[in-house]
């Protein structure tokens, strides 16, 4: 009963974590934390969290690796995108040569390290100085205003970007409230077969109550958010792309052969590179990916400012890494997923917000956020030596 319990407590560590951090928070703010306008903030504010993360999951998991120049990238594909839209150009041609050049700096920097053998930590560190001074060049040192109306309601920035009410449900969005109800029913059926599948093929182990108690946990979160997002304007449009970018990059990670290989990189290069993978394209693919996602991040970031500036992207590259090893991504590779990305952020932007409600300065929320990540990594580094 007791191993029962410890595994329990291990494996959902950040998730308690999380749960009593909002408690905390929804205690200390008298609720306020916990109004719909504050937890549409929090996706709106954290969207470039969540979708940084995914992509540098991805190089983490090769071995603890990171990129270092992805908040400068994000400032410098914005800032070539606002420049674009404000001398006439159409958005989505603007939107394809941000993607492309994110992709572009990605593949760059991703050669340096596969096959060069420059030291991730060197190469992207270069990027980052690189890359924002390069930001400054392209905006002249200013701030270019985005008017775009199509740009800006599409990828999360302005009044409008949300998904209209189709169902004409009033104060209380009908469509936002229906589409959670069917993600919820939907992820219920699915988990349901999938752990029938497992025990019809003997995969599953010990009692299932565990999974089913949590399966409902989620769904019931689903339709909690859903209800609570339909008490303002609805589905902002950058849960969208939010919910896009984790489902695909969590495919991507459980389900297909280079998801197997980051992990198995992580795990023992050696070992990866002798059964005939080649790891040199593993770690490309995963910087390119990670420049990728990082245009991604600068379009979101620029649509919600309507505007660029140079001094955009400074420490996101700090909250994307926080934001995986928060959630469980081992500071030695191998070992991590898009779920713990998503408890990792959501627990960031919790402790941002919270304090920010409460008045705490600025300095003291970094102060915090710096002793949660060494909490979480030390964490980790203590599993390791106890397996050992």
């Amino acid at each position: 009963m007791e191993g029962s319990i410890g595994n329990f407590l291990k494996k959902y560590t950040m998730l308690l974590a999380l749960i009593l951090v909002i408690v905390f928070f929804s205690v200390a703010t008298g609720g306020k934390i916990l109004y719909p306008q504050n937890i549409n903030n929090l996706i709106s504010q954290n969207g470039y969290v969540f979708v940084l993360a995914a992509g540098m999951l991805c190089c983490i998991l090769t071995g603890g690796n990171i990129d270092l120049a992805v908040g400068s990238v994000v400032c410098f594909v914005g800032g070539i995108g606002a420049v674009m839209m404000q001398k006439g150009i159409n958005c989505w041609l603007a939107v394809l040569v941000m993607l492309v050049i994110g992709l572009a700096i990605g593949m760059f920097q991703g050669y340096w390290i596969a096959w060069v053998s420059v030291p991730p930590f060197i190469a992207t560190l270069a990027g980052m100085y690189a890359f924002r001074g390069l930001s400054n060049v392209v905006l002249g040192g200013y701030a270019v205003a985005i008017s775009d109306t199509t740009f800006l309601n599409v990828f999360g920035g302005g009044a409008d970007c949300y998904i209209p009410d189709f169902l004409g449900g009033g104060k209380l969005n009908l469509f936002c409230l229906l589409v959670a109800v069917i993600i919820a029913v939907l992820y219920v059926i699915l988990s349901f077969r999938k752990m029938a599948v497992r025990k019809k093929k003997g995969i599953g182990h010990g009692n299932p109550t565990g999974q089913i108690i949590s399966t409902l946990l989620i769904a019931a979160v689903v339709v909690w958010l859903g209800f609570t997002l339909a008490r303002y304007k609805g589905i902002p449009t950058v849960l969208i792309w939010i919910a896009a970018v984790l489902f695909i990059y969590d495919y991507i990670t459980k389900n297909t052969a280079i998801g197997r290989y980051l992990y198995a990189v992580g795990g023992n290069e050696k070992a990866t590179r002798l059964s005939g993978i080649n790891t040199k394209k593993v770690y490309f693919l995963a910087y390119a990916n990670m420049g990728f996602l990082a245009a991604l991040a600068g379009i979101l970031t620029v649509a919600r400012a309507s505007s660029a500036q140079p001094t955009y992207g400074q420490g996101y590259e700090m909250d994307a890494i926080a934001a995986c090893f928060v959630g469980g991504a081992s500071a030695y590779g191998g070992v991590g997923s898009m779920a713990g990305v998503v408890i990792g952020a959501v627990l960031m932007g919790v402790i941002n917000q919270g304090m920010s409600i409460m008045g705490v300065s600025a300095n003291y929320q970094k102060v915090v956020k710096g002793i949660v990540l060494l909490v979480a990594v030390m964490f980790d580094v203590l599993s390791k030596k106890q397996k050992k």
